[in-house]
């Protein structure tokens, strides 16, 4: 491995649209691209040991540098070597800058052209984060890949979102939402935000790449912002590109669009980032989205969708979510998903078997026992649908790499009927 703190190789490339299969390396190891990345948020894939969070193909993590700022503190983890010690995961991790919970989490924010004061989710103490000290924590914190400080607005407009997605209204700060929105008449000027947004990430940017103390061994990633204007999201693609970094994101999504908005975002933004470098799709997400995004040319993802769905009783099959509370898996014996080969649906497959001669040897977690733990308050329940959802992901991507690599995405969404719903 050289000194470059993140080397990059497409391997092969899909003939039929601008998905590849890549490898990235990192001073703690490599992972393939398209990768999709479990999220461990304070520093724990939530419910899962390191060790069964690898069991299920996962080769790099994601922190939340907001909540490790918060408790324990970056100094507290650098003193004890770093994340990846810390958490005990030899293998890359990647930090997000902390930005957007600093915008969406708080009970109290103040955004300027600076950065953010916002209130303590611990302890309710003013916290102030600038590009240069979400720079300096993540350089403490010591990931493979870190994230540039940006400024994240709602991605569509407040006074014309749908009651359904009235939660994006959360997401504005209490300067924004005093200025309008919804709820206080149409002072709220979408596309001035969106503008203010563009224009203070480039310069946040800026002040990142200069603050980076660690560069030859952490990778820092710009991020392109725009909401759903596409001729914005050129504009900050442009801008943020011209700034030479080892990878790039695509932020700002997930966050109340419908799926076609997503896509359309993704579809236009991806090939404006540089092909010889990583590009990251920020919280997204389900399968249909991803193997869209795929198509489009992404390489990198991440949602809390397999741990969350998985602390309630949710899991993610080829042909949609089950839950597992409902009454008619009370007395069903079988596994969450037929076929599938992770430690909650087919033990023996792990060199673990149940005691005695038990069919094969090798068990079972049924979906009666499962739904028992989930209906009994046991903590295994969550346990075992999370792991059962991450390896869903990774044996997605697998699949994923395997076509773009053989040629073809022939049988692909019989295989996968959850992520049929292309949108062309």
């Amino acid at each position: 491995m050289s000194s470059e703190p993140l080397r990059f190789q497409v391997l092969s490339r899909c003939a039929e649209s601008r998905a590849r299969v890549g490898r990235v390396e990192t001073l703690h190891g490599g992972f393939d691209t398209p990768a999709f990345m479990p999220v461990g948020t304070r520093g724990s894939v939530k419910g899962v040991l390191p060790q069964q969070v690898a069991a299920t193909g996962a080769q790099i993590l994601l922190n939340n540098t907001y909540h490790l700022m918060l408790r324990p503190g970056s100094e507290l983890i650098s003193r004890r070597g770093g994340v990846h010690r810390f958490m005990g995961w030899n293998a890359p991790i990647l930090t997000d800058s902390g930005g957007y919970q600093a915008y969406s989490l708080a009970s109290m924010n103040r955004v300027d052209d600076d950065g953010v004061t916002f209130k303590s989710i611990v302890d309710g103490s003013e916290v102030r984060l600038t590009p240069e000290r979400a720079i300096h924590v993540q350089n403490e914190l010591g990931a493979d890949i870190i994230m540039a400080f940006d400024d994240c607005p709602p991605s569509i407009d407040p006074a014309v979102v749908a009651p359904e997605q009235e939660r994006l209204l959360q997401a504005m700060s209490r300067d924004e939402r005093a200025q309008g929105g919804k709820k206080r008449g149409r002072a709220y000027d979408h596309a001035a935000r969106l503008d203010t947004a563009n224009e203070r990430t480039i310069r946040w940017l800026e002040r990142c790449a200069r603050a980076h103390g660690r560069a030859s061994s952490q990778a820092l990633f710009g991020i392109v912002q725009g909401g759903t204007d596409l001729d914005r999201r050129t504009w900050s693609a442009e801008r943020v590109c011209q700034i030479d970094l080892p990878g790039y994101a695509i932020g700002g999504v997930a966050v109340g669009e419908s799926g076609d908005q997503i896509a359309r975002v993704v579809r236009h933004t991806a090939p404006l980032l540089p092909d010889s470098r990583p590009r990251y799709l920020m919280g997204v997400g389900y399968e249909r989205d991803i193997v869209d995004a795929v198509r489009a040319g992404i390489d990198m993802f991440d949602c809390v969708l397999p741990t969350r769905n998985g602390r309630n009783a949710n899991a993610f099959t080829r042909t949609g979510q089950i839950r597992l509370r409902n009454q008619r898996f009370a007395e069903d014996d079988g596994p969450i998903e037929d076929g599938c080969d992770c430690y909650a649906c087919c033990p023996g497959a792990h060199g673990w078997s149940l005691p005695g001669a038990i069919e094969g040897g090798g068990g079972v977690f049924s979906r009666a026992y499962i739904r028992h733990l989930f209906m009994a308050g046991e903590m295994l329940g969550p346990t075992l649908v999370s792991i059962h959802n991450l390896r869903h992901f990774q044996r997605l991507m697998v699949d994923i790499r395997d076509c773009i690599a053989g040629g073809g995405w022939a049988g692909f969404f019989d295989r996968w009927p959850v992520a049929a719903a292309m949108r062309d």
